[in-house]
Parts: C-alpha cells; structure tokens; sequence
C-alpha cells in the first residue's frame, strides 16, 4: 500500500438514487475521502474488477434494484478481500439481519443519517484494516 492510498482511503458508493449517490460522493470527498461510484451491482463489480488501486470499504444501499446489498458485497469481498463494507438502508439492523440480508456482525448505517454517522462508520472499519505499528 501507498503512502497516499493511506493518507486518503477509497470508497466505493453503490446505491440506485443517483441523487443520495452524489451527495455521499461529495460529502466524503470533502473530507478527504477519495470516491467510485455505481448505481448497481453490474457496475460495482465492474469497478471492482477494474480499479487499479485498492478500494478500502463499500458503501451500499441493501435495496438495490435486481439483487440486494448483501449479496453484492459477498461478490466484491470475493473480488477484494480487504475491502471493508458498510451498508445503508432504511431498515432497522434486527429486521434486516432477521431476513438474512446482512449478518449480524455487519455495519448498517440507518436511513437517514447524518455525514458524521456516516463517517463513523467509515472510520471503525478503516480502524479495523489499519496495519499495527
């Protein structure tokens, strides 16, 4: 890994509304987050296999037309090991882990929420990955 990929983590943000899309895009680009984007799971996996550099967490909705976020990021975990996820979703943790779109160890951001929730998140799974000195 790079000096610059650790000063200036890659997320990748996958959700169909290309509107809260660009708004998470923006919000973390602002605070120092470098960003992919996708509407869906075709063009996440796209970017998962194509981006050069490493991608340090997913961000996904769990509603994605055709497919659900859960099973998106079992693919692109496959692609990239190392890449942490965080989900988005307007359904409480229990409920989701109850129809077994996520695991109950997962990170589920509630819609909606906030850019510092956001960015908590984000930081407990890049502290999770951080090497140990």
């Amino acid at each position: 890994m790079t000096e610059a990929t650790q000063e200036r983590p890659t997320v990748l943000v996958v959700d169909d509304e290309e509107d809260l899309r660009d708004i998470m895009r923006r919000m973390l680009e602002r605070r120092g987050f470098a960003t992919l984007v996708a509407g869906d799971r075709e063009q996440a996996v796209a970017v998962c296999q194509d981006h050069p550099g490493v991608i340090d967490v997913l961000v996904t909705d769990l509603n994605l037309p055709g497919d659900s976020g859960g099973e998106l990021a079992r693919t692109a975990t496959g692609l990239r090991p190392e890449m942490g996820v965080v989900f988005i979703s307007g359904l409480p943790k229990d409920i989701a882990v109850t129809k077994g779109l996520i695991d109950a160890d997962a990170l589920l951001v509630k819609k909606p929420f906030t850019a510092d929730l956001l960015l908590e998140a984000l930081r407990s799974i890049l502290d999770q990955r951080a090497p140990t000195v």
